[in-house]
């Protein structure tokens, strides 16, 4: 299975940035699929700036609704028409800094999927979770709240400890992780389960990206800080395994 490569740009970038960085992506290796996730004022630019490429673009939250009276809120149907593919939901940041709930990310996995769009859900623990035991429990507990019984979409896995910290969790415990996630994921979705493609997220850099994507189960990786370098973001999708 092709590993799906995904740059999380986070509240970052400018407008002046776009030419060189998705010239650079042009160039990304062809065993891999690559995905930019740009904040939504640089989705149009980035959309024409990469046209006839291989790249894909994804927004980084949507609203629940289709349209009304939301203040500031971004629809799934405005991000496929800027030409967006995919969506980021229940990031980690999304739900600590704004309070989204598993029933929240399930209602917007339902938009992004009305609108067209291939949900990227994320699931993971903090560190006191982890250090009570209760990593496992809680993942398989965004999953099975978070995701539609018909889902059909991405996951990605990120440890919250390891979001920017600069700390990584082995490659056992990322294996052990994922493993537990496919069985939630069978358990959950049946055989769509078995297919349902998973990523990992956390503190993924070049020096890294071989090993974390060569562990069983790791079907690509979520990008965040290392993603605003072209250079590094196609020095990550270098080392995902080929096939």
């Amino acid at each position: 299975m092709r590993q799906l490569i995904a740059g999380n740009w986070k509240m970052h970038g400018k407008l002046a940035e776009i030419g060189a960085y998705a010239e650079a992506l042009r160039q990304a290796p062809g065993h891999v699929d690559l995905l930019i996730c740009p904040p939504f004022t640089l989705l149009d630019r980035f959309n024409a700036a990469l046209a006839g490429s291989t790249v894909a673009l994804g927004g980084q939250d949507c609203a629940p609704c289709p349209q009304g009276a939301h203040t500031g809120d971004v629809s799934a149907a405005m991000l496929s028409e800027v030409g967006a593919q995919y969506v980021i939901l229940g990031h980690s940041e999304r739900r600590e800094d704004h309070g989204e709930t598993n029933a929240d990310v399930a209602a917007k996995v339902a938009a992004a999927v009305a609108a067209g769009l291939t949900p990227i859900v994320c699931v993971g623990e903090t560190e006191a979770q982890r250090d009570a035991g209760e990593a496992k429990t809680v993942v398989r507990s965004q999953l099975i709240h978070s995701l539609p019984e018909d889902f059909t979409g991405v996951v990605a896995y990120e440890p919250i400890w390891a979001i920017g910290t600069g700390r990584t969790p082995t490659e056992a415990d990322v294996a052990a992780m994922h493993a537990a996630i496919r069985a939630a994921l069978v358990e959950h979705l049946g055989e769509t389960g078995t297919g349902t493609k998973i990523l990992y997220g956390g503190s993924v850099k070049p020096g890294n990206a071989a090993a974390l994507l060569a562990v069983p189960e790791v079907g690509g990786a979520l990008v965040g800080g290392a993603s605003l370098a072209a250079a590094d973001l196609l020095a990550i999708a270098a080392g995902a395994p080929c096939g």
